[in-house]
């Protein structure tokens, strides 16, 4: 069974850093595509990062640019996504999600499998 599995969301002040966790389980690591998304109340779901195993390569919201670091420990299955210099606008339930080898986007079409979120609030 695919699972994917969320942590380290929170309250933090504008300013300040979070890292998320993204635990992954059920399928070969290697094989996949995982990013990042985000929702806010009455918005519709955006792609913040994505981490393409077959080659390493990143991808980034430009409003994260500079801010968000993705990154992956492979002897974990784990994916992390580094927030720093939080700001208001960034709160959200942050997801998970793993998409086929060969996804290189952040279209929420592509991703097959969600985890269950995290909350990340920012306070000004």
């Amino acid at each position: 069974e695919v699972q994917l599995v969320e942590s380290g969301g929170g309250l933090v002040q504008a300013g300040g850093s979070l890292r998320l966790s993204c635990v992954v389980s059920g399928f070969t690591f290697d094989d996949y595509t995982i990013g990042w998304f985000r929702q806010a109340p009455g918005k519709v779901r955006e792609g913040v990062s994505c981490l393409m195993k077959r080659d390493g390569g990143t991808l980034y919201l430009d409003s994260v640019k500079g801010r968000f670091t993705i990154s992956s420990d492979n002897a974990k299955n784990t994916v992390y996504l580094q927030m720093n210099s939080l700001k208001s606008e960034d709160t959200a339930v942050y997801y998970c999600a793993a998409a086929g080898y060969y996804a290189d986007s952040l279209h929420r079409g592509e991703y097959d499998y969600w985890g269950q979120g995290t909350q990340v609030t920012v306070s000004s």
